[in-house]
């Protein structure tokens, strides 16, 4: 499905995006069709049948997305959590999840609000320690699921030693086929565990996590692939053939797919993320930095900073830059993290990340509100904690902003 030869900003341009052959058009069209017409009864052309199943201004994005990720298969959906939704469908009532401790407000909201409901059990559990796989791990486990690097805490979660870990714990199990045989294709349970890493934090660009053993990698795409804060999506890619058919009828038969007009906006984003998460990363880390010297802070959380607890791991894992999120916890709790939320301008007072402006949020009253309060003080996710997604702009700019809001 994807060209993997080329380096990857060129793959970013042109993977899955071949000039239109009728009129000879540089950019894919947006084709805006519910349905497709057959030359005869169940003879349709190139499997074109309707768009729910499948447009190609879809197909374009999915093969772009699948290169770059170094993946086969590329799915898109309507939202990062529609596509996680998707995943969750693989499992049986029954099944055990293990859930890093530290994810998205709403990724725990599926799992303990809507798919515990319906037979899954989950156990949350700190990935970055030794031992924290196989102490959570039961014979009912079908899924490990995490974020690398975490939101909002920023943990690196080392994804080749929980893919060892996994295998070992499975046993012969871990290198059973995925199967997809009959008219459903997720007819047949999953017969080992299988491994899906949120890669939204670092992107594409800083890091492939099916090198690193991953089953499934999970994007919303509403963040660094998008970019511009002016869509909802998310995608999962993988290179198993027998979870690719699973993922594939899932999300035919379910429909939370994106517009034709989505796809062509992602396609437009991706033939920048390179250059875009590079400035990031830049911004980031002399932000990083400008905060860990600050007398109003009192920790910085970012996984380019030599304090970082991960550092190593994410100097090795990540490649060329460490992302454009940081969280950090501001001395005076709520009023001081209030105050400073108040008084930036540049840092725009919203949730979401990843576009081209920067914004500054407070994760225990926004994107995190649904973490019970106990869980979000294990963490650390206290009144003084915000999070900071650092855009593209000027980072003197930033720097002043930043000065201004914590004054």
């Amino acid at each position: 499905m994807s060209d993997h030869h080329d380096r990857f900003a060129t793959r970013c341009i042109h993977a899955g995006q071949a000039p239109d052959p009728s009129t000879g058009a540089i950019m894919t069209p947006v084709y805006l069709t519910s349905t497709y017409v057959q030359d005869s009864p169940g003879v349709v052309k190139d499997g074109y049948d309707y768009a729910r199943s499948k447009n190609p201004t879809r197909t374009a994005l999915e093969t772009n997305l699948a290169s770059l990720e170094r993946a086969e298969h590329a799915f898109v959906f309507s939202s990062g959590l529609a596509a996680m939704d998707c995943v969750l469908h693989q499992l049986r009532a029954g099944d055990h999840v293990i859930l890093s401790d530290d994810v998205y407000g709403g990724t725990f909201r599926q799992l303990d609000k809507v798919f515990k409901h319906l037979g899954l059990a989950t156990t949350r559990a700190d990935l970055t320690q030794p031992g924290a796989v196989e102490h959570a791990w039961t014979g009912a486990t079908r899924l490990v699921w995490f974020e690398t690097p975490s939101n909002p805490m920023l943990k690196v979660i080392d994804i080749a030693a929980v893919r060892a870990e996994i295998d070992r714990l499975s046993g012969k199990a871990a290198k059973a086929p995925i199967p997809a045989d009959g008219a459903y294709a997720c007819e047949s349970p999953l017969p080992r565990a299988i491994l899906v890493v949120d890669n939204t934090f670092a992107s594409p660009v800083l890091q492939n996590p099916l090198t690193f053993g991953a089953d499934v990698v999970m994007h919303s795409c509403t963040k660094y692939i998008g970019g511009h804060s002016d869509l909802v999506a998310g995608a999962l890619m993988t290179s198993d053939p027998g979870l690719a058919a699973r993922l594939r009828y899932v999300q035919n038969a379910v429909g939370a797919v994106p517009s034709a007009m989505d796809c062509f906006l992602m396609l437009r984003s991706t033939k920048t993320l390179h250059v875009r998460v590079q400035r990031h990363g830049e911004n980031a880390l002399r932000v990083a930095r400008w905060l860990e010297a600050h007398p109003a802070v009192q920790r910085v959380l970012y996984p380019g900073l030599e304090s970082h607890p991960q550092h190593a791991l994410a100097k090795a894992q990540m490649c060329g830059g460490f992302g454009g999120m940081i969280s950090c916890v501001l001395k005076g709790g709520l009023k001081a993290a209030t105050n400073a939320l108040e008084r930036a301008r540049l840092f725009s007072l919203a949730e979401s990340l990843g576009g081209v402006e920067s914004l500054i949020e407070h994760p225990a009253i926004m994107t995190h509100a649904s973490i019970p309060p106990d869980a979000r003080k294990a963490l650390g996710i206290d009144d003084g904690l915000i999070r900071l997604s650092v855009g593209i702009e000027d980072a003197d700019d930033l720097l002043e902003d930043l000065a201004n809001a914590l004054k």
